[in-house]
């Protein structure tokens, strides 16, 4: 495939994530990149702020078609717009688009891994990865049937195989497939918690925890109807349950049930700002839902714009990938 990037590009300068007093600040570093992989202190809270890496009122800017994820990565926000099989590079300080670049058929999942950045291609069964700071082509590998969500665990890449009720690992240096593993019905989405890998089954209401470090099943855990994202707050995980319209709190170490709280229609993406978790809606509110972390209490409800996918944290704001307005918001 040929990589295809417009706008002009801007170098990157990392920078890291540091908490001072409960607050982030962001201090310049040069990047630690080995193998193109920056090594993960495993700090549950940078882990849970997708800070393992080196890093630096609603407003709307347009993307292309259907975007459904994003990810960031320490100075831009990548936009998977899974119907023009491209992704969009947008300044995180501006919203200024930096880049288009073309991807494999309907990209569905985006990560960064301190380097690079890598793409589900749901229609390819493979992953794309891009150097970051320039969208050149690393390379594509091949995983299960239908992969959707990934997730960078510090090391490997993972990646949920939705037709094929497994997720693939592989690593993150040089692509190597280091395994294929069972998990529930119909996996979407993927998180890491800085030891372990959780999967949402969207088909049998569950999330499964596996060890990062080999693959091996730890459990299983019910949630409530059609489980479809992940998020991680430094010692738990939310889930965003879309039939029932809630999220589920599960407590990382155990998986024990702490809480089930509503959130708008259809809950789709879901993302931790350091103090509260924030659900996007995806039918028809157009609206974000903010909930408080520590006891999952509703702290409102903000408009975005229609149908909301995708939920990133960027270490100030929140952004939003719409699918039908084919827009982001930044809140």
């Amino acid at each position: 495939m040929t990589n295809q990037i417009t706008n002009k590009r801007i170098n990157k300068s990392a920078a890291a994530a540091i908490f001072v007093g409960g607050l982030l600040t962001l201090s310049p570093q040069t990047a630690n990149a080995q193998g193109g992989v920056v090594d993960s202190p495993q700090n549950a809270q940078q882990v849970a702020l997708l800070h393992w890496y080196q890093a630096a009122s609603s407003v709307e800017f347009p993307v292309q078609n259907r975007p459904t994820a994003l990810a960031f990565d320490g100075e831009h926000i990548w936009v998977a717009n899974s119907f023009s099989n491209t992704l969009t590079e947008l300044q995180a300080s501006t919203g200024a688009p930096l880049a288009t670049i073309a991807t494999g058929f309907s990209p569905s999942g985006v990560v960064f891994d301190g380097a690079n950045i890598w793409v589900t291609e749901f229609g390819n069964n493979q992953v794309l990865k891009l150097r970051a700071r320039d969208g050149a082509v690393q390379g594509s590998f091949l995983t299960g049937n239908g992969p959707v969500g990934i997730a960078f665990d510090g090391a490997n890449i993972w990646v949920t195989n939705t037709f094929a009720n497994s997720v693939t690992r592989l690593r993150a240096s040089d692509g190597a497939n280091l395994g294929t593993f069972p998990v529930g019905s119909d996996p979407l989405f993927v998180i890491f918690d800085g030891a372990n890998i959780w999967v949402a089954n969207h088909g049998s209401n569950n999330v499964t925890k596996l060890r990062a470090s080999d693959g091996f099943h730890l459990g299983t855990f019910a949630v409530e109807n059609l489980p479809t994202a992940l998020a991680f707050d430094g010692a738990n995980i939310w889930v965003t349950n879309e039939s029932s319209n809630t999220v589920s709190k599960l407590r990382a170490s155990d998986g024990a049930t702490l809480g089930t709280f509503a959130a708008g229609i259809v809950p789709n993406g879901v993302a931790f700002d350091g103090a509260n978790i924030w659900i996007a809606n995806n039918r028809n509110s157009g609206t974000v839902t903010k909930l408080q972390a520590s006891n999952g209490a509703n702290l409102g409800t903000f408009a975005v714009g229609s149908f909301p996918f995708a939920v990133a944290f960027d270490g100030a704001h929140i952004w939003v990938a719409n699918g039908v307005s084919n827009t982001v918001s930044k809140l």
